[in-house]
Order: structure tokens, then C-alpha cells, then sequence
């Protein structure tokens, strides 16, 4: 049996509708801008993923705040069909910086973010991510 791989995405907030992008180091995308992320590993949860990606790619460590939503698009990743759960995280600790996969990182408004070379499926989320704020939802 053949099965998607499970990844997470992560929307680090910051005040005034700001948010964390990385620019990746590595293909697929290599020097587009990207949502911290990445894959599950056996025996983590999504949650535990989610954190040590976060930390992991921007030396952030972050509270999970919900989850904006499910990204399940067979086409969504180029090295093959990937889950991704998208939460939203606020940063408790650490300095903002590029660190694993990530060659630069840079806190973004929101407003910005339509203009940049975005990997993977991210322009949707952020997308997502702006309507739900827009709509009040408490994420």
C-alpha cells in the first residue's frame, strides 16, 4: 500500500499581522520563500514535529496556537504526494534566525508576501491564513 507522507507547516506570528518565512536552502525550491515546516518523523506527533521544526529551522521556539487547516493536494510537493497539517505557533523564546534548511529568514507583514517567489502550496495557505484573520477566526 502507498501512502501520502505526513509534514507540518507552521505560521509563527508575530503583532501586526507579521509572519516567518524562510528561504530554502535545498531543492525542491531551493532560494523560494517557505512557511517553516516540514516532515513528521516516526514516533512524533504532529504537535512535537511542528516545534522542533519551528526550532529547528528558525531557532524560535513557539506555542502552538490551532490549526488553520489540512493541505492535501497530490501535486503540492514535486518529490510526491505530501499531507501537510498548517498550525499557527507564537514565538515564547529564541532568536529569529535562519539556522537547518533555510539559507535566510525574515519577518514579513502579511501585505508583503504576495509579491515573493513562494514554495509549495505556501501562497494558498497564507492566503487562507489572511481570510481567517480577516473573518475573526481564532486561530
Amino acid at each position: 500500500m502507498k501512502t501520502p507522507l505526513l509534514t507540518v507547516d507552521i505560521i509563527i506570528r508575530f503583532p501586526e499581522d507579521r509572519v516567518v518565512l524562510i528561504r530554502r536552502a535545498n531543492p525542491p525550491y531551493r532560494g523560494a520563500w517557505a512557511i517553516p515546516g516540514g516532515f513528521v518523523e516516526y514516533g512524533e506527533t504532529v504537535e512535537e514535529a511542528a516545534r522542533r521544526e519551528a526550532l529547528e529551522e528558525t531557532g524560535l521556539e513557539v506555542e502552538l496556537e490551532g490549526i488553520l487547516g489540512v493541505y492535501s493536494d497530490p501535486s503540492r510537493d514535486p518529490r510526491g504526494h505530501t499531507v501537510s497539517i498548517c498550525f499557527t505557533a507564537r514565538p515564547i523564546s529564541g532568536e529569529a534566525a535562519a539556522d537547518s534548511d533555510a539559507e535566510d529568514l525574515k519577518i514579513f507583514k502579511l501585505d508583503e508576501v504576495s509579491g515573493l517567489e513562494l514554495a509549495f502550496d505556501h501562497g494558498k495557505i497564507l492566503r487562507d491564513f489572511r481570510r481567517a484573520l480577516e473573518e475573526g477566526q481564532g486561530i
